[in-house]
């Protein structure tokens, strides 16, 4: 197989770009924000188990349907055909049940570290991940810090799997699907600022009945995924040592000191596979003169 040498370089060009990118941390004019981000809330005091969010998700997005269920002895976990999990969990209350997805970070680490942009923040609050674009580096992985994305180890074209918060279903109006289709209506979705309000008014109406915290609200510099509950977050084995940074301001200074190789070792991959991959053959038959 033949290295086309031109689509090597153009593709290589990414490490330039990455390189310069690097140094301008910090520089750059944040990006307008007259488009408010989209947002979820889960209430955990309102979740019965009943898994229809999962079905929902899974019908959306082709996925095959769940089939365990949630057992409080068993930690139920995402899967690259699987973006969303309930799970059912022991607390000083009894059992609650919890919603594990994607938490679609305002400033996700997972975007920050993809030098193609597989992986992308849109301005309506989802994380989409775009399988053309991707080179498997698996960076987005070892940036998250709710470790979401999952990685298809047993493909021989391998996938990330993460929930897009149907991305497409908003683009045209809709809402995404877990919450359309939740019977005990745990799952509303709006505008973020309208739903955090939302969220503090069940806090402060109820105070019996919930813990003073928003579960996203801060966590990560602030997440599109936002949860309350009637117990302490460490409870329900949610990860309460998360940073109040937005995590890409976190690496600036690792990112100052990473040696140009690992810089470019990424884009060397992905000039490599670009330069390489097959010709897409052509079937129409010749024309004789």
């Amino acid at each position: 197989m033949s290295i086309d040498r031109r689509e090597f370089l153009k593709t290589l060009g990414v490490a330039g770009a990455s390189l310069s990118g690097v140094s301008a941390l910090g520089k750059s004019k944040p990006e307008s924000d007259s488009e408010e981000f989209f947002a979820i809330l889960h209430d955990i005091t309102l979740c019965e188990g009943c898994q229809e969010c999962e079905l929902a998700c899974a019908v959306a997005n082709s996925l095959p349907e769940p089939s365990d269920y949630p057992d409080s002895e068993i930690k139920r976990k995402l899967k690259p055909d699987q973006y969303s999990v309930i799970n059912a969990v022991e607390t000083s209350i009894g059992e609650v049940y919890t919603k594990q997805q994607c938490m679609h970070c305002a400033q996700p680490a997972c975007a920050s570290a993809c030098l193609t942009k597989a992986m992308a923040k849109h301005v309506e609050g989802p994380i989409t991940w775009d399988g053309d674009k991707c080179m498997g580096c698996r960076f987005c992985m070892l940036s998250c810090p709710f470790n979401m994305p999952k990685f298809e180890y047993d493909s021989n074209n391998p996938k990330i799997g993460k929930c897009q918060m149907c991305f497409s279903r908003i683009t045209e109006g809709e809402i995404p699907a877990c919450v359309e289709n939740c019977p005990a209506e745990a799952l509303i979705f709006g505008k973020r600022s309208e739903i955090l309000k939302e969220a503090h008014r069940r806090i402060l109406d109820d105070p019996s009945n919930y813990v003073d915290h928003v579960y996203g609200e801060f966590e990560a510099g602030g997440t599109s995924m936002l949860n309350v509950s009637p117990v302490p977050f460490e409870e329900l084995g949610f990860n309460t040592d998360i940073d109040h940074k937005p995590y890409p301001e976190l690496t600036k200074g690792f990112l100052y000191s990473v040696p140009s190789v690992f810089v470019l070792w990424p884009a060397l991959l992905l000039g490599l596979r670009e330069a390489t991959k097959p010709e897409p053959e052509n079937n129409e038959p010749e024309v004789e003169e």
